[in-house]
């Protein structure tokens, strides 16, 4: 399989080039103008950010690379999928109003948001693959109908895949809310009452009535109702709520590396990831606890599994940020030059996502870096 190129640059800026220049130099560089623009319904797919966390992509970024899309006759539309967990993301009302809050409005960016998934998630194609675990997946409508694709990645760690990067924010960011569920459906978390302090967060947290305490004020599951979308996994702060042994961190990759499959196939696309506040969780989350390493810069490539696999190994690279999760958890332990996602979340495996992803040919692994 041939090399990818993956473009960089660094945060160094000076008065004649600031960040945005060097986003706009960078995607130029990368190729982004090679694809025909022309009248094409141009998604951008990218994670508005729960209220309350702050590690998300700066709209000033997106202002930028939508002006330049424009330029080149472009449709451009920011979009998302509605989340199955309980938040402020989880119905197009709330969706819109949270993107809104967070910067991403007409005042700020030249373009109109449309929530991939419609009103309440149900909006989808299903686009057949045949793919080893998901044959059909379901993707929101807006996405399924745009011409091409364009993904702007906010590059941090995620409780279940390890992180999230291209993949992640493509594969399940894209599908609906049925979507989600087939993605999560081999998902059974358990408690082990052992770790479990009765503190609650996930009784509250749970958007389907499906956890409650028992007479011992200890965490119970009701599976009749879970539908194993993991926020207790992500929330429990105790160790408690835990991936039960009939799901693996492994086979949520594969089944997201078969959503981007259905997402890309037969579209030109294309990817950019900020290595910058690289938060241990999630953007879903209504917070985001310190980084874990420095913010390193941005990068960009046609290829998303090229792209994730180099944003992987600037991270591995990088030192560990004293007073973050990771050096907390590690103290003896600069982490510099070790799989720091692993470090965080024992469970998970990001590796066995972009192996798939390369095996059904979305990209390669294989890649040039080229520093701009």
């Amino acid at each position: 399989m041939e090399t990818s190129k993956v473009y960089f640059t660094n945060l160094r800026t000076t008065p004649a080039s600031n960040l945005l220049d060097k986003l706009e130099r960078l995607v130029k560089r990368a190729g982004i103008t090679t694809i025909n623009f022309k009248n094409q319904f141009t998604a951008i797919k990218i994670h508005f950010g729960e209220p309350g966390n702050l590690a998300y992509i700066r709209p000033n970024y997106v202002a930028r690379l939508v002006n330049l899309l424009q330029n080149q006759g472009a449709k451009p539309f920011l979009t998302d999928s509605n989340t199955l967990y309980s938040g402020k993301r989880s119905n197009a009302v709330d969706h819109l109003h949270s993107a809104m809050q967070n910067g991403f409005n007409p005042i700020a960016i030249p373009c109109n948001i449309i929530i991939a998934d419609g009103l309440k998630g149900t909006d989808h194609k299903e686009i057949t693959i045949n793919g080893q675990y998901c044959k059909a997946p379901k993707i929101g409508t807006a996405i399924a109908s745009a011409d091409i694709i364009i993904s702007m990645n906010h590059f941090k760690g995620h409780e279940q895949a390890g992180f999230g990067g291209a993949l992640k924010n493509l594969g399940m960011g894209s599908a609906s809310i049925a979507g989600k569920l087939e993605l999560h459906s081999a998902s059974s978390p358990v408690i082990n009452r052992k770790h479990c302090t009765g503190c609650q967060i996930c009784v509250k947290s749970c958007a389907h009535n499906a956890i409650h305490l028992d007479q011992q004020k200890i965490a119970t599951i009701n599976y009749n109702k879970c539908v194993g979308c993991g926020q207790c996994v992500a929330l429990c702060q105790y160790s408690a709520a835990i991936l039960g042994e009939d799901d693996t961190s492994e086979r949520l990759n594969y089944k997201i590396a078969e959503y981007t499959q259905a997402v890309l196939t037969g579209k030109p696309h294309f990817h950019i990831s900020f290595i910058m506040n690289v938060s241990p969780e999630c953007d879903c989350w209504n917070h985001n606890d310190a980084p874990i390493i420095p913010d390193l810069g941005i990068a960009a490539s046609h290829d998303p599994v090229a792209l994730d696999q180099a944003c992987a190994d600037l991270a591995t690279q990088a030192p560990a940020l004293p007073g973050s999760k990771l050096t907390e958890n590690h103290p003896h332990d600069p982490a510099c030059g070790k799989d720091k996602f692993k470090l965080i979340h024992p469970g998970t495996s990001w590796q066995s996502g972009l192996e798939h992803a390369e095996k059904i040919g979305i990209g390669t692994r294989k890649y040039e870096l080229i520093t701009i």
